[in-house]
């Protein structure tokens, strides 16, 4: 458990930081399809500039989190997949490490401006596990459920994103970082990563997928972040 002394505002001074954003007419409401990237460098594997607009490199991993990092034994972790699915079920630890493993490598471009480079992942691709589920045809989206809470409260962290994003080839569930067990602080033992969005869409400490016919805003998207977090067009915040 992390130290909480000092940290009890730590939301409610995220969410103020957030609204000064907005105020400051920095909200995105935009369709980004067929407009051209922003960023600098040349062209990453997805084709993209190495470096969104608005970010800079560094070589450290910061830590990010509500105020808490939980505490997961292998032996108690489990993965519920739910909702708008043909083939709902439950993955234990062994489970997981029993599906498909992939290893990659991709960038990590956290929405408080910071990037850091070719992180070596190991782990499951978000679509072994949708092919599992079998996502109803009218599912359109999904909403990630971390085993965190915001501080003193029971709200855990949610995100959404839309079902196709999730499904792209580089989104994982990782359980491995540079050749090592996930660090704790990282979202240990298991974490979703979205390399091609910003780093909150991917769930820390992740325990409930939940396959969904509309969109839901999570966690942060409810406190004013971008349902969308497209890195190379700054999208940030939500102009709603």
């Amino acid at each position: 458990m992390s130290d909480m002394s000092g940290k009890p505002d730590l939301v409610a001074r995220r969410q103020d930081y957030i609204r000064r954003q907005i105020a400051l007419d920095k909200g995105v409401n935009v369709q980004f399809r067929g407009q051209e990237p922003k960023g600098t460098g040349a062209a990453n594997h997805h084709g993209m500039p190495r470096l969104p607009v608005g970010q800079h490199e560094v070589k450290n991993w910061p830590v990010l989190d509500l105020g808490e990092q939980p505490a997961i034994e292998l032996k108690d972790w489990k993965l519920h997949v739910t909702g708008a699915c043909e083939n709902p079920f439950t993955l234990r630890w062994d489970d997981l490490l029993a599906l498909p493993q992939v290893e990659d490598v991709s960038d990590f471009h956290c929405v408080t401006t910071w990037s850091r480079f070719d992180n070596h992942w190991k782990g499951v691709r978000f679509s072994t596990i949708a092919e599992r589920a079998v996502p109803n045809m009218d599912a359109t989206h999904v909403l990630c459920t971390g085993y965190d809470f915001m501080p003193g409260s029971s709200i855990p962290y949610t995100t959404n994103l839309p079902l196709a994003r999730a499904v792209e080839d580089d989104v994982l569930l990782v359980h491995t970082w540079e050749g090592a067990p996930l660090p704790r602080e990282h979202g240990g033992p298991c974490r979703m990563i979205t390399p091609k969005l910003y780093a909150w869409k991917g769930t820390k400490w992740i325990r409930k997928i939940e396959f969904l016919t509309e969109d839901q805003k999570g966690f942060w998207e409810i406190r004013g972040y971008s349902s969308s977090a497209e890195p190379w067009f700054d999208d940030r915040y939500s102009a709603d």
